[in-house]
């Protein structure tokens, strides 16, 4: 029974409104229905993962790439694959109201309802921004997504072959049981590097706050546990008095210690960081003219043009969203 109905919400969910990355189109065929691919089923297989089992995906914007990770036998999640990002909008950063052509950075939830079998990017995933913190604080905006295509205005395109691979794990997994599924995403791959490089940016605090859960996962290898207090996320705590209702709040005392370990690779970075900064190593941070895009397409872009590359990536040959932007970014400051 429960299939059936995730079957039906899978083709009914969504498309109804034409802001953002959703399309009104009333045509659905059985695209949302295609099996995973038998060559990753066979890397589950290999990994000690089943189909049903449940998914984080991690998204980091300056590399251009998504991961979904999936629980394995151990009760811990381990990486399935990663898939290039053709195209994702705005600079490094939040996105904090409509219109602002950023990309959201955050920790969202993913339930059967934000499925959208009817996108005009092929198939779709609504990330449900702005979430409880984002709403919380006044930020806008609406339908951003991860759909197919090499075009996005907030949202991150993956085309619609990438997008086709990813929908069918979501979905096996939700069929599974999971009722909704992490999606970390992130400004870049959190290391020291990375930290340092971009250590004058304005978004740095926001950044150091949702590093610690990149560190949670990174050292536990499972998903944490989301909470919004103090204008901020807060990450495998307990509470006294139950769990905060107002994000803007001050966070109740936390009765939980924090894992040792977790601790350990918090602090190690934070020295690393600090050691960069203080050996005037010159790090550089990129600059965006309007978003970026995975270098493999980057390079198909520069030596086969846009028309070339939107036949590649969409099977309704979707256009690339600012083409000249694209191959730009990402480019150093002193390019």
């Amino acid at each position: 029974m429960f299939r059936k109905s995730l079957q039906l919400a899978t083709l009914l969910a969504l498309g109804l409104t034409a802001a953002g990355c959703v399309s009104s189109v009333l045509d659905v065929d059985t695209k949302a229905l295609q099996p995973i691919p038998a060559k990753l089923t066979a890397t589950m297989n290999a990994k000690s993962m089943s189909p049903s089992s449940p998914i984080v995906v991690r998204i980091f914007k300056q590399e251009s790439e998504l991961e979904i990770w999936k629980r394995d036998r151990t009760g811990r999640f381990a990486l399935l694959k990663t898939y290039p990002m053709c195209r994702w909008s705005g600079k490094l950063g939040p996105k904090t109201r409509n219109g602002d052509r950023q990309a959201p950075e955050g920790f969202y939830h993913v339930s059967v309802q934000n499925l959208n079998p009817r996108s005009q990017y092929y198939l779709s995933f609504n990330l449900g921004y702005p979430n409880k913190l984002e709403a919380a604080l006044g930020y806008s905006g609406e339908a951003l997504m991860v759909h197919g295509a090499c075009s996005s205005s907030g949202c991150y395109a993956l085309t619609d072959d990438g997008v086709a691979e990813i929908y069918a794990v979501v979905r096996e997994a939700l069929r599974g049981g999971q009722t909704t599924f992490q999606v970390q995403a992130y400004p870049f791959r959190m290391t020291p590097e990375n930290m340092a490089r971009n250590r004058n940016d304005p978004n740095y605090a926001f950044w150091t706050n949702i590093k610690q859960g990149y560190d949670t996962f990174e050292v536990t290898r499972r998903q944490p546990k989301v909470s919004y207090c103090g204008r901020q996320y807060v990450f495998d705590a307990e509470f006294e008095g139950g769990e905060p209702t107002d994000p803007l709040a001050a966070c109740p005392p936390n009765t939980k210690p924090q894992d040792p370990a977790v601790a350990a690779r918090s602090n190690a970075d934070r020295h690393a960081v600090d050691t960069l900064l203080a050996s005037g190593t010159v790090l550089r941070a990129h600059a965006y003219s309007d978003g970026g895009m995975h270098p493999s397409f980057r390079k198909l872009l520069e030596r086969n043009g846009p028309k070339s590359l939107a036949k590649r990536t969409s099977r309704t040959s979707v256009p690339i969203s600012r083409p000249d932007a694209a191959l730009a970014d990402p480019h150093s400051t002193d390019d």
